[in-house]
């Protein structure tokens, strides 16, 4: 009641429920949004247990119809990640647990089959892909996208007219510090193996320039232009970082959450945290809101979701829900023109 007198309150109201009988076990493992149609949205499923792995399942869903998915396609493999091309709307671009990616076009029907997809000749990555994105350069000649895997590769895969073309972008050495018994000037760091990558998240501002959280919970800043080093590393998280996400409108703020309970904010230019927010439970996802520059949300793994809005309180959260009955909310993702956001959870 205090916060309704102050104004600083908020609410999330529950609305549907998507889930088929196939998807019942399996884990959401990433949920998007159709760039053309707004009511259109894809749930990608598998499996975070590495021990218990299964075949993966594509369901796209529309408000329309919240009971059955309009497309449903089958993968050999538990689905990890995926994206749409941003200006063609029935290419979906898809990442699986044994290191695949594919390219599906949703438009055929009846046909469950890729219509791109990686093989151990066209260097395939060897570990569970975590994220994958389509390039939105249209500069370039053919489509392509890239993607990171726990192999510690960053890929860029080209479409072209019979295979996808594999390029690397980046390799993610692990940085340690070994300053015991160096003089002050010869602080060296010893690179040494690879670092296993869980998100990315390009800059839409400097295209050139993306960011990556790892497995030992390093977030690097790296290039496109250099595979060879990073351009800043920032040190905050002690355990995966499942997530990084720059911000929308301004081209130096970035987001981060973890396995470590937190959702950190950065600023590209300076190493430390600008400000963190303690969860109190592994964080599984963030997203910012399309139409605010400080409008943020988050899913825990004790089944809720937070949404901020800096401008209003900087210190917490405008409000809960929880809208996971005791399970792991795993994915969350704002609509780009509805006020309406959505979480995908373990079950």
């Amino acid at each position: 009641t205090e916060d309704r007198e102050n104004g600083n309150y908020g609410s999330v109201l529950p609305l549907w429920r998507f889930s088929t009988p196939k998807s019942q076990k399996k884990h959401v493992t990433s949920v998007i949004w159709n760039p053309r149609y707004k009511d259109l949205f894809c749930v990608g499923y598998g499996s975070y247990d590495f021990l218990k792995q299964a075949t993966g399942l594509i369901c796209c869903y529309t408000f329309k119809n919240p009971k059955h998915p309009e497309y449903q396609f089958q993968a050999d493999s538990g689905v990890m990640c995926m994206d749409f091309h941003p200006h063609n709307p029935a290419l979906l671009a898809v990442g699986l647990y044994d290191g695949t990616v594919m390219v599906f076009d949703i438009r055929i029907k009846g046909n469950n089959k890729p219509i791109y997809a990686s093989t151990i000749r066209t260097n395939k990555h060897t570990d569970p892909v975590w994220e994958i994105r389509w390039n939105k350069d249209l500069t370039v000649k053919n489509l392509n996208f890239f993607s990171i895997a726990s192999d510690g590769r960053v890929t860029n895969w080209s479409l072209m007219k019979n295979k996808l073309e594999a390029e690397e972008v980046v390799k993610l050495r692990l940085v340690v510090d070994e300053n015991k018994g160096l003089s002050d000037n010869k602080k060296e760091a010893f690179l040494y193996g690879l670092a296993g990558g869980m998100s990315f998240d390009f800059n839409e501002y400097k295209t050139d320039e993306f960011l990556v959280g790892t497995e030992e919970g390093k977030i690097h800043l790296c290039s496109k232009a250099y595979a060879g080093q990073y351009l800043e590393t920032y040190d905050g998280h002690y355990l995966a970082v499942y997530a990084v996400r720059w911000n929308k409108f301004h081209p130096k703020i970035f987001l981060s959450c973890s396995a470590d309970w937190t959702v950190k904010m950065w600023n590209r230019d300076v190493k430390r945290a600008l400000m963190t927010f303690d969860m109190g439970c592994a964080v599984g996802d963030i997203a910012w809101a399309p139409y605010s520059s400080t409008v943020f949300s988050a899913v825990t793994s004790e089944g809720m979701l937070f949404v901020w809005d800096l401008n209003q309180d900087k210190h917490s959260y405008l409000c809960k829900h929880p809208a996971m009955k005791k399970a792991k909310a795993l994915h969350v993702s704002f609509n780009n023109e509805d006020p309406i956001i959505l979480v995908g959870d373990e079950r």
